[in-house]
């Protein structure tokens, strides 16, 4: 190896060591293709998260458990489960980044897709959660984005990188956005 050629390669490692480095990697979904591409969409609280082994031993996986409050999309009884890779069991924790977190007693709204019999994920990962936020005197209720953290989102056109193309809207308004682009021609099959 020639010292020009080990000085290029020390002056690119350098240079790549200095790129934030983003674990994972999606591409951007707008409100309308969430709500149109998702096999179900509720409206609901949290009740249950529980990380625990997978069948095959090999990595971790979370419960959620949600009580279902209204069902916007598909059918959906009176709770869904909702499978996630990554959690924490014991000492040992698994991060999956971009995904959507949730917590006890937190209301929300996901898009979801089947997964199985009995369980579902969340469409596009964090992009696919909205955390509802209630006034104080609860006469109003904002609809948060869930935070994709340092996922990298890209264009689904040009593949380039992006923000988020999600929105804090009222649950109304979200509620209201999500019935319009399933009123769209040819959603007929997808609801």
């Amino acid at each position: 190896m020639t010292l020009r050629t080990m000085i290029s390669a020390l002056l690119a490692v350098a240079l790549l060591a200095g790129l934030p480095a983003a674990a994972t990697t999606m591409l951007r979904i707008d409100l309308p293709e969430l709500a149109q591409g998702s096999d179900t969409v509720v409206h609901g609280t949290v009740r249950r998260t529980e990380s625990r082994w997978s069948a095959d031993k090999r990595r971790i996986v979370t419960d959620v458990e949600i009580e279902v409050a209204e069902t916007l999309k598909g059918q959906a009884g009176n709770t869904v489960l909702v499978v996630q890779p990554g959690g924490r069991v014991g000492d040992i924790g698994q991060v999956v980044h971009g995904l959507a977190s949730f917590s006890e007693g937190e209301e929300v709204v996901v898009f979801l897709e089947r997964r199985g019999t009995s369980a579902f994920r969340v469409m596009g990962m964090a992009q696919g959660k909205y955390q509802v936020r209630r006034s104080a005197d609860d006469r109003s209720a904002l609809a948060v984005p869930d935070n994709t953290g340092d996922a990298l989102l890209l264009d689904p056109s040009t593949r380039q990188p992006s923000t988020t193309a999600q929105r804090t809207l009222t649950l109304d308004e979200l509620k209201a956005a999500i019935k319009t682009a399933l009123q769209q021609p040819g959603q007929e099959k997808r609801q």
